[in-house]
């Protein structure tokens, strides 16, 4: 058994800077109609960072949504037509000042798919050389270096709370055998 919805109509009703917000009515499949609101969202990419001594770099920085700081892997949203790669590469270098010898992909996931059409892709950077951040104008953060084991630890104990994180370290020391 599969299940689909048909869009029968969509109205845009907010236009931002990062999302868009449509009303949608569709039909679902035994033939009743339903009404839909959808965040359409052109998707992020973020980066788990690994140097030579298996520390990783997270940063530190306040989210209005939560309303608290968050430890993060390094993330930002993709830009019209830019790929997945492309935007987590650029987000390291910017956010942590790093450029990864190697960097493949460990996930793809919707974060909300429920009422958001986000797409966070995410991947693995190792072979680290260190520069300096180059920061967007009012990115405020900070660099946090840990031991890789100590991060997943922070994870299990509920200190670190965002999805592409959580997902990301747990994606890792599977893969890895961290």
């Amino acid at each position: 058994m599969s299940f689909s919805e048909q869009t029968i109509s969509s109205e845009t009703v907010f236009e931002g800077k990062v999302f868009d917000v449509c009303c949608q009515e569709v039909i679902l499949d035994d033939n009743s109609k339903a009404s839909r609101e959808v965040v359409i969202h052109h998707g992020g990419a973020g980066i788990l960072a690994l140097d030579n001594d298996k520390n990783t770099f997270l940063v530190r920085q306040y989210r209005k949504g939560a309303e608290c700081e968050m430890l993060e892997i390094p993330a930002g949203k993709l830009e019209k037509g830019e790929n997945p790669k492309e935007c987590a590469v650029r987000e390291l270098r910017e956010e942590i000042g790093a450029e990864a010898e190697k960097t493949e992909m460990l996930c793809e996931f919707f974060p909300t798919p429920a009422y958001c059409s986000e797409k966070i892709t995410v991947f693995l950077a190792e072979g680290l050389t260190m520069h300096s951040q180059q920061l967007d104008s009012g990115e405020l953060l900070e660099i946090i270096k840990l031991p890789f084991e100590k991060a997943v630890e922070m994870v299990m104990s509920g200190e670190i709370t965002d999805a592409k994180t959580i997902i990301s370290l747990l994606k890792a020391k599977e893969l890895l055998r961290l």
